[in-house]
């Protein structure tokens, strides 16, 4: 690989940051896993981020950060279940599974051939804790299998937050952690997410603003607790939550 797709390994600001650093295998995956994205970028327009260094800080650093409290020795010596919604490319769900060994991830994305993809890059990663699931959200929360089935649930912002814990907070079992990933966040978003969280029997633990290492824009992780069964009717079906968002 030539130089300038080498991947900076920026050792000191993932311990400064998150109180973590990759081991050496990990530092090969990052890098492998970059590779394989520019790889399949020519046919699948998978991210516009190509540049090292910002791959580095909006895909890896990024998707590590919303789990920064979970880089504890407890959090490695558990095995927990997690699911990534709308993985997309597989982010934050490769570079948590690549960071959590012990732990198994479901990267669920509606796409086929974004999913077809990914089980290409687990299996060149040899990435045998995370699996591919094809469906919409919607769905997969009203599937026995995957209802309340899960201790973490993912999703880099799709649509409103209000939306976003309509997908994840049936996935979760109760005391389950639902983890949004957001850029800008303003408090009348935090309005609408409290009505949507006491629907759904969840509630916000933590609204989290940081600024990223290197391009120092503002970022937002939203942490949602699950506390109560989430009633049945929820998700609703395929569309509803977001045209009529709760």
């Amino acid at each position: 690989m030539t130089n300038d797709k080498l991947l900076p390994e920026m050792v000191e600001i993932w311990q400064q940051t998150l109180n973590w650093q990759p081991t050496v295998q990990q530092q090969t995956q990052f890098q492998r896993l970059y590779e394989l994205i520019l790889e399949g970028n020519s046919q699948l327009n998978l991210t516009r981020i190509t540049d090292p260094q910002e791959f580095w800080e909006k895909h890896l650093w990024d998707s590590l950060r919303g789990i920064a409290s979970l880089l504890s020795a407890n959090f490695y010596s558990a095995s927990l279940a997690l699911i990534d919604i709308g993985t997309g490319a597989g982010f934050p769900g490769v570079p948590v599974a690549i960071t959590v060994p012990n732990c198994t991830i479901t990267l669920l994305d509606s796409t086929r051939k974004k999913i077809i993809f990914l089980d290409n890059i687990l299996s060149k990663l040899a990435l045998t804790n995370a699996k591919t699931l094809v469906g919409r959200a919607e769905e997969i929360g009203q599937h026995p299998q995957h209802r309340q089935a899960y201790d973490i649930a993912l999703i880099r912002a799709v649509g409103a937050a209000s939306v976003c814990a309509e997908y994840t907070l049936p996935l979760l079992k109760q005391g389950g952690l639902a983890i949004i990933y957001r850029g800008n966040w303003t408090k009348e978003e935090t309005t609408d997410l409290q009505n949507a969280v006491n629907q759904l029997g969840g509630v916000i633990e933590l609204i989290e603003k940081f600024t990223t290492p290197l391009s120092v824009s503002i970022r937002h992780c939203l942490y949602v607790r699950k506390v109560a069964n989430t009633a049945l009717n929820f998700p609703r079906a395929v569309g509803v939550p977001s045209q009529k968002p709760l």
